[in-house]
């Protein structure tokens, strides 16, 4: 059972919202306690019989003490835990700063703390903090390079609070990314297992990019992912270190900045609704 108060009232509200098609429900449990099983997750995370998520967002209070504005807690569709996720991030952060008219915010995770603004125009950037680049922080499960892993392709590691591998690819059309994506997510060298990307570049600082996300598969957009491929790309001399990501589901702008890694891009709403009680208990 999932740290949270088994004593829920019924119905349990939720935001369905994404970022460039990669997509989450959001639970605000900052006015009431909650409790969901490893089960219920799984359900909620069903595309046709429950809403159907990337990921799972939980939004609750800021440690006491803190100056957070919220707190944010993440999972994957098969109900293991993800300590980033970058789209949701900016989305709950454009939640939270219409909510309050705040133009910037502090939001802690457990990739650590994480800074949110308005950056004007319907966009909003997350610093996604430094990205993790020794084998032992990502991480891998021995000591080793990794600009390019001894794996087929030489594809660079980087961790963003999650592990990542980035592929660097003439085509990315061309990669039958549902099988590749599953084969490499369980590689051995990572025993976190892995989001997988394979990259293109496209131009000067312009990168095609799709990826496979562990405990998911295929998603339409990929924060940390993006993060992680402009990392990997800047490092391997590819591009600099402030670039536009183009996935399936739309543009992302990546900034290698000296206080970290700037992501800026859109964020959706799209509706709010209620589970049922009969649903929650069947799913348990």
């Amino acid at each position: 059972m999932r740290a949270m108060d088994t004593r829920a009232q019924t119905p349990l509200t939720f935001m369905k919202m994404h970022g460039l098609g990669n997509d989450f429900v959001v639970v605000d449990a900052r006015a009431r306690t909650f409790d969901l099983t490893d089960s219920q997750i799984t359900a909620i995370a069903h595309r046709q019989k429950g809403v159907g998520f990337d990921q799972l967002a939980v939004i609750t209070h800021g440690a006491a003490g803190s100056n957070a504005d919220a707190h944010l807690t993440f999972y994957n569709a098969d109900a293991s835990t993800s300590a980033a996720c970058g789209n949701a991030t900016r989305c709950i952060a454009r939640h939270l700063m219409d909510e309050t008219g705040a133009e910037s915010l502090t939001l802690t995770t457990d990739r650590g703390t994480l800074f949110a603004r308005e950056a004007g125009e319907g966009l909003v950037s997350v610093n996604m903090g430094q990205p993790q680049l020794t084998w032992d922080e990502i991480p891998l499960s021995e000591a080793m390079d990794t600009l390019e892993l001894p794996i087929d392709g030489v594809p660079t590691a980087t961790g963003m609070g999650n592990p990542h591998c980035t592929f660097f690819v003439e085509d990315v059309a061309a990669v039958d990314l549902a099988t590749f994506g599953a084969a490499h997510e369980h590689h051995p060298l990572y025993p976190e297992r892995t989001n997988v990307q394979v990259a293109q570049i496209v131009g000067e600082n312009h990168i095609r990019m799709r990826v496979w996300e562990r405990g998911v598969g295929i998603t339409l957009a990929s924060g940390s992912s993006s993060c992680a491929t402009a990392v990997a790309a800047a490092r391997r001399g590819l591009t600099g270190r402030k670039v536009q990501i183009d996935l399936d589901g739309g543009t992302l702008w990546i900034d290698w900045a000296e206080d970290g890694v700037w992501m800026t891009g859109t964020t959706e709403h799209v509706f709010t609704g209620q589970f049922t009680e009969a649903f929650l208990e069947r799913a348990k």
